[in-house]
């Protein structure tokens, strides 16, 4: 039969049995990018004029912040999700694949700490009386 233990196949699980964890992960940040993007394009949409100053008003409010900051981490979550299987799939050598995934977390988790970063100081920036944040 050769399709792993009989307990496995009862319990329906894979080689590691989180192949399904994974997946869902994949796709409820799929579905956070989505509805992330959807709010980001509505609030383009939906602001009075493109400049600068409207636009990092609106995004210094609460609401507007927290939107942008979740749908960041989504972004750079769904991000590294993906970029592991592909890591996990085609880099063979036990050495070359730690040292991608390390890199991989360094990369995401600096992106998301950069743009996290950004967020905050935008939404706690205060406007001086020359107009410059």
């Amino acid at each position: 039969m050769g399709n792993g233990t009989s307990i496995g196949r009862v319990r329906a699980l894979g080689a590691a049995g989180h192949g399904t964890h994974h997946w869902l992960l994949q796709r409820f940040t799929a579905a956070g990018n989505f509805l992330g993007g959807v709010f980001l394009i509505a609030s383009f949409l939906f602001l009075p004029d493109a400049s600068f100053a409207t636009v990092r008003d609106y995004f210094a409010s609460p609401v507007p912040a927290t939107i942008l900051a979740l749908f960041l981490v989504s972004v750079f979550w769904h991000a590294r999700l993906g970029l592991q299987v592909l890591i996990e799939d085609y880099v063979h050598t036990a050495g070359n694949k730690f040292a991608a995934l390390v890199l991989l977390n360094i990369f995401t988790f600096a992106g998301a700490g950069f743009g996290l970063f950004a967020i905050v100081r935008l939404a706690l920036a205060t406007t001086s009386p020359g107009g410059a944040a």
